[in-house]
């Protein structure tokens, strides 16, 4: 099962990069939000912080990455950039989701909000990514286990490189 679980982390990459490169991006001038100010409730869908750039920038990002990777190695009989694509969509489709009910529960764009902010990318990722391949219960869960416990560690690197703006 270790062998399973280290080959979905890599598997996995494009979805972690896809997670990053909205933060990256965020100083190229393309800030049109996704839900173009359209609000549910009387509070905005996902924010003005959540954009097209961010999305479109993040699964080309994360679905070059898999396909970059997947010449060196990939350990699964499906093609490489689908996988990707799918992975890094979901990535990015599980932070909208999150994103939709912390405007919903008026917590603010860039606060943390504890565990779901740990889990929302893996468990995006993991749904579309099974769409092509299902590495079973235990190894996807473990890879969510994972994820969340290294996502402070990397939201921290990025508030101390002044990327980000809150330590999380």
């Amino acid at each position: 099962m270790i062998i399973q679980l280290l080959q979905f982390i890599y598997l996995m990459i494009p979805a972690y990069v896809a997670n990053m490169t909205p933060v990256l991006a965020r100083k190229i001038p393309w800030t049109t939000p996704l839900d173009l100010g359209i609000t549910f409730r009387g509070k905005r869908v996902f924010g003005s912080h959540k954009t097209w750039r961010g999305l479109l920038l993040g699964v080309l990002a994360g679905t070059i990455i898999g396909f970059l990777f997947s010449q060196m190695y990939w350990p699964i009989s499906v093609n490489a950039v689908y996988w990707s694509l799918l992975a890094s969509f979901g990535a990015l489709f599980g932070d909208l989701v999150k994103s939709f009910f912390k405007r919903q529960l008026n917590v603010k764009p860039g606060k943390s909000w504890k565990p779901f902010d740990q889990l929302d990318f893996a468990i995006g990722a993991v749904i579309f990514g099974s769409t092509l391949y299902f590495p079973g219960w235990t190894v996807a869960i473990f890879f969510v286990i994972i994820s969340a416990a290294f996502h402070p560690v990397v939201n921290y690197s990025a508030y101390l490189l002044k990327i980000q703006k809150e330590k999380s």
